[in-house]
C-alpha cells in the first residue's frame, strides 16, 4: 500500500478494558507487573490514603508504589531503603512496580535531581503513617499498648516477650489499609537508622547484569509495525518546523508494505519489518518548504536580542567597589549547544484505538506525557495510559516525548500498534539541546585578595514548551517558556554565592528561542557553564593576588558546606600549594591541576581536576577528577559516588568535546563523528567523596559536581600552559589557536 494514511482510518478496539502488555521481574527487590497491582481505572491514585503508596502482602513483604522513575540512578534502591527503614522491612522484603498512570502516584517528574529530594519525604511519611497502622492492628491482636511493641523485619513482637508475635503478613496481607495519609505519624529518629546511610546494593542490577532487564528498545507486542519519522536532515530554525510541500508516496511503492502517514505536517513512514521502515524513511521523496536561516555568528546574535532581563541578585553598590578595587578580571565566555545524546535513539510503542490509547515510553513524567499524548491525539486524558520502560539515559529532556508522540500518531493511523525508533541522526539533528550560553563576568578584590564586588550577565533562550511532533501534527505556533519555574534564568547559586562579597550583581537576558535551536534541560541544565565562566574568574583573581587558587576560595568562602566541599575534594586530591601556572613549560607535554566549585539547585560541589595538554596536537586529557558531593542526608552513598563519577566523566566529555554544530541550513552534528564524546579509553580516574550530613534534608545528587568538574579543568590548563581559554568544548583547534596566540 503506497496511498497516504490519514486518521480517519477506522480500526478493531485493542485497548479495550485497557488491557495491556506488561513487562515484569520475579528477583527479590525488582519491579512487579503493574496491572497485577491495580486495575484499569485511570490514574492517579488518591495521594492520600496510604493504600495508594504501599500494599502489605501475605508473605510479610510490601510493594511501595513509587512516583520516580529509574533512570540508572538507582534512586529506586534509595526510595525503597527510606521505606523499609520506616516500616523496619529489610530490602529483600520489598518490591516496587514501574510508572503506570493506572498504578503509581503522582510524584511529578523525575528531574532535577528531584527524586529522593522531593520524593523521598512523600514516601518516608506514607510509609510511617502505614507502621502506625499496622502497629494499631498488632496492639489489638497481642492486647498491649503500641509502646510495647517492637519490629523487626516485618515481626511485630512484645518487648521482652518475642515469641508473641504477630506478621505485617498475618494482619493485613493483601487487604487494604483503608488508612488516611495524613502525614502527621511519627518518624524513625536519625540514631536509630539502619538502612538510611548505608551502601546496600540496588535492586535493579541483578537483571541488568544478566541481560534479563527489559529496556524500552526491547519491548515488542504482538501484531505491531514498525515507525520511522521523515524530517529534514537536521532542524532549521526554531518556529520553522519542517513543512513538507509535496509527497512522493509512489518512491517507496517498492518496499513491501511500507506506507506514509501523514498529520498536519508530521510526516512518517510504517512497515511490517524495520528494516523496511528504515528503507521507506531514507527513500521517500518530500520537497520540504525553505526555512529562515539560523544565525551566522551565535553569540552576537544573542548579545543584540532583544531579551527579557531579571535582576537574579543586586546588593550593596558594585560600581563603587570595582573603583576601589585592587584587582579586576573580566571577560566574556561562550558555551556551546550540545546534545543528550543517549547510547540508544529513543523509542517508544503505541497501541492506539477509538476507545483508548496504551503508549510506552522512556518519559521522566507520565502525567505529563498523558496530556500531551492526549492534545495530539484528540482523546480525553482519562482514554490514555501512559507506562513508563526505561530508556539507555536521558540526561534531561531528550527526544523521548517526540517518539512516543510521533508512536501514537502513526498507531492512530494505521489501526495498529507501532513501535518508533529514532535513528542516530534524528537523534541528534531533532533534539531538545541543551541551550548556549554567553556570560560576561567581572569580579574584584582588595590589596589582601578579598572579594569585594562581582558581576555577572548571562544570555540564553529557553525551554521549549511542545514537542516537535505536537507542533508539526496540531500547526501550533512555536512556544517557549521564557520565564517562570520552566524557564532557564541565570542560577544564583552558580554565580558566586559561595563566596562572601557584599557587593553582587546576578542579571538574565533571556534571548527569544524563535530562530535559534530548540532548547531544553540537559543535565545540570546551563550550571556547567556558570561554572565554566564563573570560577574561572575567580581563578584569575587567585592568579593577579598571587595566591593558591585553593587558599584563594578558603579565604573568600561564604558558608561551612561550600568549605566542606571544597576541603574533601582538595584532601582528596592531596593538593598541594601554589600559584597557579608558576610551573608551566614549553615542553611537548605539559600537566596541569585545576580547583573549583559548583552546584545544581542546593547541593554543594567541588572537583579538583589533573590534565595533560599535548601542546603539539592540542589535545587535552583529564587524567583524574576528584568530585565532592554534599548533598545534605544522603540514603546509600554509593548510589552518589556512582552518580559523582558519572558527573565527572559526562562533564568532561561535554567541556572537551561535545557542541552541536549548525550552518545557516540546520544542523549539521548527526553522528558520532560530528558530535563526538568521550570514548572508554579517554574517561579519567574518578576519586568520589561524599560529604555525609545525615541531619539535613536530602538535597539532588544528580548533578552538583558537573560545573565544578569543568571549571576544574578549565583552571588546569590555565595551570599547565598559562593560557585561559573562555570558549568550549576546548577542542585541539582552539587549544592551538589560544597557544599560538599568546607566542
Amino acid at each position: 500500500m503506497t496511498d497516504i494514511d490519514t486518521l480517519c482510518f477506522s480500526r478493531r478496539d485493542l485497548l479495550k478494558g485497557g488491557g495491556a502488555l506488561v513487562i515484569g521481574f520475579s528477583i527479590t527487590g525488582a519491579p512487579l507487573p503493574a496491572a497485577a497491582a491495580r486495575g484499569d481505572v485511570a490514574g492517579p491514585p488518591d495521594p492520600h490514603a496510604i493504600d495508594s503508596w504501599i500494599a502489605v502482602h501475605a508473605d510479610n513483604t510490601a510493594t511501595v508504589y513509587l512516583g520516580k522513575g529509574e533512570f540508572g540512578q538507582g534512586n529506586t534502591t534509595g526510595l525503597l531503603q527510606i521505606a523499609g527503614e520506616e516500616l523496619d522491612l529489610d530490602m529483600s522484603q520489598l518490591r516496587w512496580v514501574q510508572l503506570d498512570t493506572n498504578v503509581t502516584p503522582n510524584q511529578g517528574a523525575t528531574t532535577s535531581s528531584s527524586s529522593i529530594h522531593r520524593g523521598g519525604p512523600q514516601v518516608r511519611a506514607a510509609a510511617a503513617e502505614a507502621r502506625q497502622a499496622l502497629l494499631a492492628l498488632a496492639s489489638t491482636r497481642l492486647g498491649v499498648q503500641t509502646g510495647s511493641l517492637t519490629v523487626s523485619k516485618g515481626v511485630v513482637s512484645i518487648d521482652g516477650h518475642p515469641t508473641r508475635s504477630v506478621t505485617y503478613g498475618e494482619l493485613l496481607g493483601d487487604k487494604q489499609f483503608d488508612v488516611k495519609f495524613t502525614g502527621t505519624a511519627p518518624q524513625k529518629p536519625i540514631n536509630r537508622y539502619k538502612l538510611v546511610g548505608t551502601s546496600v546494593p540496588r535492586v535493579d542490577i541483578p537483571d541488568k547484569a544478566s541481560g534479563t532487564y527489559a529496556h524500552m528498545q526491547h519491548v515488542r507486542v504482538s501484531d505491531m509495525l514498525h515507525g520511522r519519522i521523515v524530517r529534514p536532515r537536521g532542524q532549521r530554525a526554531y518556529g520553522a518546523g519542517a513543512k513538507p510541500l509535496s509527497i512522493d508516496a509512489s518512491s517507496i511503492a517498492d518496499i513491501p508494505g511500507a506506507r506514509v502517514v501523514r498529520k498536519g505536517d508530521f510526516v512518517g513512514v510504517v512497515a511490517a519489518r524495520e528494516w523496511d521502515a528504515v528503507k521507506a524513511a531514507r527513500a521517500l521523496k518530500v520537497t520540504w518548504q525553505e526555512s529562515p536561516p539560523l544565525p551566522e555568528n551565535l553569540f552576537d546574535s544573542m548579545r543584540a536580542a532583544k531579551t527579557t532581563d531579571t535582576v537574579i541578585a543586586d546588593w550593596g553598590d558594585a560600581p563603587r567597589a570595582f573603583a576601589q578595587a585592587a584587582h579586576v578580571a573580566s571577560s566574556t565566555y561562550r558555551c556551546p549547544y550540545q546534545s543528550h545524546a543517549p547510547f540508544a535513539a529513543n523509542c517508544a510503542l503505541a497501541d492506539v484505538g477509538p476507545n483508548g490509547a496504551l503508549v510506552m515510553s522512556s518519559t521522566q513524567d507520565i502525567y505529563h506525557s498523558r496530556d500531551m499524548l492526549a492534545q495530539v491525539l484528540g482523546l480525553p486524558v482519562e482514554k490514555v495510559r501512559v507506562q513508563y520502560h526505561e530508556g539507555s539515559g536521558t540526561f534531561g529532556r531528550s527526544c523521548y516525548e517526540d517518539a512516543a508522540q510521533a508512536a501514537a500518531v502513526m498507531s492512530q493511523a494505521v489501526g495498529k500498534p507501532v513501535r518508533v525508533q529514532f535513528m542516530r541522526s534524528d537523534e541528534l539533528g531533532w533534539d531538545d539541546y541543551g541551550p548556549a550560553h554567553l556570560a560576561d563576568v567581572r569580579a574584584g578584590i582588595d590589596a589582601s585578595g578579598k572579594l569585594v564586588a562581582y558581576e555577572y550577565h548571562g544570555w540564553q533562550h529557553g525551554w521549549l514548551i511542545n514537542e516537535t511532533t505536537h507542533e508539526l501534527v496540531l500547526l501550533t505556533p512555536p512556544k517557549e517558556r521564557t520565564t517562570g519555574a520552566g524557564s532557564i534564568p541565570v542560577n544564583r547559586m552558580s554565580t558566586g554565592s559561595m563566596y562572601a562579597v557584599g557587593n553582587r550583581r546576578v542579571v538574565s537576558h533571556a534571548v527569544p528561542m524563535v530562530g535559534y535551536l530548540k532548547g531544553a534541560p540537559l543535565r545540570s541544565p546551563l550550571d556547567l557553564s556558570f561554572a565554566f565562566a564563573s570560577e574561572q574568574t575567580i581563578d584569575e583573581l587567585a592568579f593577579m593576588a598571587k595566591i593558591d587558587p585553593l587558599e584563594f576560595r578558603r579565604n573568600n568562602i561564604g558558608d561551612a558546606r561550600w568549605l566542606g566541599v571544597l576541603n574533601a575534594a582538595a584532601a582528596a586530591a592531596a593538593w598541594t600549594p601554589k600559584v597557579a601556572a608558576s610551573a608551566s613549560s614549553d615542553a611537548d607535554v605539559v600537566r596541569g591541576r585545576g580547583i573549583a566549585l559548583g552546584t545544581h539547585h542546593v547541593s554543594y560541589g567541588a572537583a579538583v581536576a589533573d590534565v595533560e595538554v599535548d601542546r603539539r596536537t592540542g589535545n587535552i586529557v583529564a587524567t583524574h577528577v576528584y568530585g565532592a558531593l554534599d548533598a545534605g542526608q544522603v540514603i546509600n552513598p554509593a548510589l552518589v559516588e556512582n552518580q559523582i563519577v558519572g558527573q565527572a566523566i559526562q562533564a568532561t566529555s561535554r567541556v572537551l568535546k561535545e557542541e552541536v554544530t549548525f550552518d545557516q541550513s540546520g544542523v549539521t552534528s548527526l553522528d558520532w563523528v560530528s558530535y563526538p564524546v568521550l570514548r572508554f579509553a579517554e574517561h579519567p580516574q574518578v576519586t568520589a567523596v561524599v560529604v555525609q550530613r545525615l541531619d539535613e534534608p536530602s538535597t539532588g545528587g544528580g548533578g552538583g559536581v558537573m560545573g565544578a568538574t569543568a571549571a576544574a579543568i578549565a583552571n588546569a590548563f590555565f595551570d599547565a600552559t598559562g593560557v585561559r581559554l573562555r570558549q568550549y568544548p576546548m577542542t585541539p583547534e582552539r587549544v592551538k589557536a589560544a597557544l599560538a596566540a599568546k607566542t
